[in-house]
């Protein structure tokens, strides 16, 4: 006589959806990255390179943190403010959110 398992299959019919949230929270906490500090000089390099491209008009990628994630974009910088910077696509980045910049 073969005894046939059923693996984690027979598992899932006892976990209740609360249970499976509080699983995936806890996954996506453990997921998290944390916001790198920069110094003054780091700084003072992605200020002068963002106000080169936009005098130079050339497209650039920005690495920046949103608050849980790193994530890169690519464009023109169309303006510069003391909180923001706007790209040419609409998409705007908050300057301490920025971690680098390449040409």
């Amino acid at each position: 006589m073969k005894i046939y398992d059923r693996g984690t299959i027979k598992w899932t019919s006892m976990m209740l959806p609360e249970h499976v949230d509080v699983l995936q929270d806890m996954w996506e906490k453990l997921e998290r990255k944390k916001m790198p500090i920069l110094d003054e000089q780091k700084l003072e390099e992605l200020d002068v390179q963002l106000q080169a491209a936009v005098r130079q008009g050339i497209v650039i990628e920005i690495k920046y943190f949103n608050g849980r994630d790193f994530l890169t974009s690519k464009g023109k910088v169309k303006q510069i403010t003391n909180e923001c910077l706007y790209l040419q696509s609409g998409k705007a980045i908050k300057r301490r959110q920025v971690l680098d910049i390449w040409t």
